[in-house]
């Protein structure tokens, strides 16, 4: 069988991918045009009236009073009060790897460089309005101005109108999409922009790409252009190589192709050896740019083995097998449709007059036009009428014809007001008088209706998390394969908000004597963990107050006070006391109550090597010194005073016992 050319196989690949397109479009078409509306129902002014109803009440008041609006800034706000961060663990369990922490690090330092916050609240507020959203990784240029550098970076990127523009293949049942195939991410341009962009005309498609339910070209002179990532499983070739220290290292052939076999010459000159060749199926994605009428541009295998679009879903069901989704609007769109309705009849009957007019015949007031005209002026004391005469000439009784009715509201109006305003509290979560502060009401009490008004917030809260750690995933994939340059210096950020820098990939003999690379992403692999809580802020101020509460308790403990008093210290807030903050952490880690980072224990043992004493304490403990020698001295010398004071008397004794012995001999034997 002859080998497939490129060209054919790019057209193979395009006509696949249309067809597939379309069957996605088939099946949730109906589901993201909802999304789409209750999206427009919330934010554009007008849109709550678009429909039956709105032809319903054509040259009529029609009047909006946004409720559903105030409930969803509601849940964006605690969101943006309470972010949802990623941190990253080993797999093998250990809670103090370095490396994990230079992984976090990393990961905060790419969010901040691509203002990753933008993508998070763009898809979190199109998931709450509408159902769905998403964004997407992608690696760029570490430094654009350096045309030589060929160093990448991992940027987050939002993706507009998420509903209408990210498919993904028909096969991903997982809510994260990790199980995903395939992937489309639809953009439009002008007809214009798309001929100078790919220098290629519409109109020259074939025209059995054009007969598809999706257009890829419309009459408003809008074409789409898709982004078409599928994953491919491909069997690679490992290389095993062993150094001289009996290290094995695992080499693609792409790899020692690369640089034209360079590597492949290094392992050689350094002695390392092949030892076996293992076959190995691995995940990668290959990326299209596609239109309705070929593949523009393909792009290859990007880094990472994941699709790198993240989706980010309000609530999400599968009914009927197809997936559905919804946000915070759906439900409560006929409420506020009712209202806006009630509300605009009701100023329709306001705006009619208030009082009885009276019904005349144009003979009655013929000539006094201006004084009834001017009544509601002038507040005469009265007005007058002319006499109206029967056919006979008798003149007929006094007074108007009729009057007007006054406009009255029907009681059924008002009483469905209420039901209507009551029904939207309910659906949307809040309650009258919620945000009001009642004086004589206990603080739990109080903490106590918040949780309640905040459960609406968990389902939105929980699968934005889910997005998060699936965004965290992606990224550690990327940066397996794009941070691996040797010695390469990154930014990194703390959890603080600190910025600094590490060196990737730097050479070091561990404690067993063995050769490895220190921070090396692709030596060890992690969890993903996500973080639902207070922002950075939030928690201090929570922390001091607790801690404000707990020395109360140990008033009389003053080594306790003094401990939990440099904690609250370290965990104020406020303009220019991040000195303070640093001076009461450090003294925390002298005093042993907290434990001090690998910067700030190498700090320490610096200090003690360099640290030059005092010339008074130098004194006071040469004085003591001193002191001691002398006390030394003294008990020597007494001691010396009493062992010869013992020695005397010793020898006294000894001198009396010869002097005794002596005299008895001088006397001789008795007779």
């Amino acid at each position: 069988m002859p080998r497939e050319s490129k060209s054919d196989r790019l057209t193979r690949i395009h006509r696949e991918a249309l067809l597939e397109f379309d069957q996605i479009q088939s099946a949730v078409r109906e589901e993201r045009l909802q999304c789409l509306q209750d999206r427009r129902f919330a934010v554009i002014a007008g849109a709550q009236w678009e429909g039956p109803l709105g032809e319903q009440f054509a040259n009529r008041p029609k009047f909006e009073v946004n409720k559903v609006m105030r409930a969803i800034n509601r849940i964006v706000s605690e969101k943006r009060n309470n972010p949802i961060t990623s941190t990253f663990q080993p797999k093998d369990g250990r809670s103090d790897d370095a490396l994990a922490d230079t992984v976090a690090a990393l990961h905060r330092a790419d969010e901040q460089d691509s203002v990753a916050d933008e993508a998070y609240d763009n898809a979190f507020e199109e998931a709450v309005s509408g159902g769905f959203g998403a964004w997407r990784l992608r690696a760029v240029s570490a430094n654009e101005d350096d045309e030589y550098s060929d160093e990448q970076r991992i940027a987050f990127e939002p993706i507009f109108d998420a509903d209408t523009s990210v498919f993904f293949s028909l096969d991903g049942k997982r809510q994260d999409k990790s199980d995903s195939r395939t992937c489309f991410v639809v953009t439009a341009m002008t007809t214009a922009a798309y001929k100078a962009e790919y220098n290629d005309n519409p109109e020259s498609w074939p025209k059995d790409t054009m007969a598809t339910r999706f257009d890829w070209v419309t009459q408003d002179d809008i074409v789409y252009v898709a982004e078409y990532y599928v994953v491919e499983k491909v069997r690679e070739t490992l290389h095993v190589f062993r150094d001289l220290q009996d290290n094995d290292e695992e080499y693609t052939d792409a790899e020692l192709k690369d640089d034209d076999g360079k590597l492949a010459i290094e392992l050689r000159d350094t002695g390392s050896r092949e030892v076996r060749r293992v076959k190995k199926n691995r995940k990668r994605v290959r990326k299209y740019i596609m239109s309705g009428g070929r593949v523009l541009d393909d792009c290859g295998f990007i880094a990472g083995p994941n699709i790198p679009i993240v989706a980010n879903f309000g609530k999400r069901f599968y009914i009927d097998n197809i997936e559905r989704c919804m946000g915070h609007v759906r439900m409560a769109k006929d409420p506020q449709r009712l209202k806006n309705m009630q509300l605009s009849k009701l100023a329709e009957i306001s705006a009619l007059s208030s009082v009885s007019k009276p019904i005349v015949a144009p003979e009655q007031v013929a000539g006094l036009e201006v004084e009834w005209q001017n009544d509601n002026l002038e507040n005469y004391a009265f007005l007058r009428l002319n006499p109206l005469f029967n056919t006979d000439g008798s003149m007929m009784p006094g007074g108007p014809l009729a009057y007007t009715k006054v406009a009255e509201i029907p009681p059924a109006m008002a009483a469905l007001l209420q039901i209507t305003e009551s029904d939207m509290q309910e659906i949307l979560g809040e309650s009258q008088g919620t945000e009001q502060i009642t004086s004589n009401v206990s603080g739990k009490a109080i903490e106590m209706t918040q949780q309640r008004l905040d459960m609406p917030t968990y389902i939105y809260m929980s699968n934005h998390a889910k997005a998060m750690k699936r965004s965290g995933e992606i990224w550690k994939g990327m940066a397996r394969e794009l941070y691996v340059e040797e010695g390469r210096k990154m930014k990194t950020v703390a959890k603080d908000g600190k910025t600094s820098t590490v060196n990737m990939n730097v050479p070091s003999i561990n404690a067993e004597g063995e050769s490895e690379n220190d921070n090396d992403l692709s030596a060890s692999d992690f969890d993903v963990v996500v973080e639902v809580g207070p922002s950075s802020s939030s928690k201090r101020a929570a922390t001091v107050r607790a801690l404000t509460g707990m020395m109360q308790l140990v008033a009389n403990d003053a080594e306790t006070m003094q401990v939990l008093t440099s904690m609250a210290m370290a965990n104020m807030e406020g303009e220019g006391i991040s000195d303070v903050r640093d001076f009461f952490r450090q003294k925390l880690v002298r005093m042993g109550a907290a434990k001090p980072t690998e910067k700030e224990s190498a700090q320490m043992q610096q200090e003690a090597s360099q640290q030059v004493e005092d010339p008074n304490a130098i004194a006071l403990k040469g004085m003591a010194e001193e002191a001691v020698a002398k006390a030394a001295k003294a008990r020597a010398d007494t001691v010396r005073t009493i062992a010869d004071a013992e020695k005397i008397r010793a020898e006294t004794v000894q001198i009396q016992t010869e002097t005794g012995a002596m005299g008895l001999g001088f006397a001789g034997p008795r007779r």
